[in-house]
């Protein structure tokens, strides 16, 4: 069995998405992610700026939650899996459970960020303005809390296989020396999604210890939401 079978399924889900057909909801789509990305920088602000850090945090925000880049890295996948074989050889396999862990988690930002855009149309005008107290009596009627734990779970898992598999001398030098067959066979978006992840954790000494402090701030939010609390996404 393919090592990127799971790649297929993955797409599938992207394709399921409704903002394909939908442009008004593509729209709000994009909204509701441009709002997570200003507020992820927001509360996180001081330690995304460490120096270490700045890498990693601008891999969180432009590749794992999602955006309209992934549209064009789908196209890509589709490509990639009609040529399955030739990646598999071009790829190290570490590095594709790795890079499938990441676009699962991409997915993932964008299926439920899909939920909120729909709620937010069915609630107000298309063309109102996103504020936080929009998104969070939305997330509150969603009761995406469990999904959102979810999505952080997944996240400290991908910080313990950077870690484990992305960091060794050899894996690097194999993963550097498929570049140009990368970009032969046009594999180039995937190779870049995937390296800008081996670039990114470079300069720290841990991906996951990154990965947990985040997560545990992003949770204490979850949980904020829910509980009603006013203002959880500026505290």
């Amino acid at each position: 069995m393919s090592k990127l079978a799971a790649l297929d399924q993955l797409l599938e889900q992207y394709k399921q998405l409704e903002y394909h057909q939908d442009p008004i909801l593509k729209q709000r789509l994009h909204e509701v992610q441009a709002w997570l990305k200003e507020r992820i920088s927001y509360t996180h602000y001081d330690y995304f700026h460490q120096a270490e850090n700045k890498l990693m945090a601008d891999y969180f925000l432009n590749r794992l939650y999602g955006g309209p880049d992934f549209d064009a890295l789908a196209v890509q996948i589709e490509r990639l899996l009609k040529y399955a074989h030739k990646a598999e050889k071009i790829i190290p396999e570490n590095a594709i459970r790795t890079g499938l862990k990441s676009v699962g988690l991409a997915l993932l930002a964008m299926q439920l960020d899909e939920e909120v855009a729909q709620q937010l149309l069915k609630d107000y005008p298309k063309d109102q303005i996103l504020d936080d107290e929009m998104v969070r009596l939305t997330l509150i009627k969603l009761d995406q809390e469990q999904a959102r734990y979810q999505q952080l779970d997944l996240l400290d898992d991908l910080g313990e296989s950077l870690d484990k598999y992305m960091r060794s001398f050899i894996m690097h030098t194999a993963f550097k020396m498929c570049r140009g067959a990368a970009r032969k066979y046009n594999f180039d978006l995937m190779y870049e999604f995937i390296g800008e992840g081996f670039v990114a954790m470079k300069p720290l000494k841990s991906a996951a210890k990154f990965i947990q402090a985040f997560t545990a701030e992003e949770r204490r939010i979850v949980t904020d939401v829910h509980a009603g609390k006013p203002n959880p996404f500026r505290s």
